[in-house]
């Protein structure tokens, strides 16, 4: 293996999360918007026009830890505990996984359009 790395992007990715700290917010879910940067270790060899998807990673694999791996009934928090879950799901579910980049915005108090959340990158354990 090199230093190389292929990087997997999913971005805008929408679901209701059981998450925050006020008493208005701790009963119901709340609108997250969820993007996903992954990179991947990539072996020496150069990607040929036959290549298998095994060489790399399914797109939807990266949505479905967004959409499916956050349980639900569970409450988190912190939208950095929501972040840390994606990041430690990703880790678990492919070794090749070296880094995550998850940015969360909160939809509910993003009231004109702007991006209100957080970005957090974590590299493997």
């Amino acid at each position: 293996m090199t230093d190389d790395i292929l990087q997997l992007e999913v971005s805008g990715i929408e679901v209701q999360v059981l998450t925050g700290i006020y008493s208005e917010e701790t009963h119901l879910p709340q609108p997250l918007r969820i993007s996903l940067v992954v990179d991947l270790a990539v072996p020496d060899a150069r990607f040929a026009p036959d290549t298998p998807l095994s060489a790399s990673k399914n797109y939807l694999d990266l949505k479905r830890v967004v959409t499916e791996s956050l349980p639900a009934g569970l409450h988190f928090t912190l939208i950095e505990a929501v972040a840390d879950h994606v990041c430690m799901t990703m880790f678990a579910e492919d070794a090749r996984v070296r880094r995550v980049e998850v940015r969360i915005v909160k939809l509910a108090i993003s009231l004109g359009g702007e991006s209100i959340g957080i970005r957090m990158v974590r590299h493997k354990p």
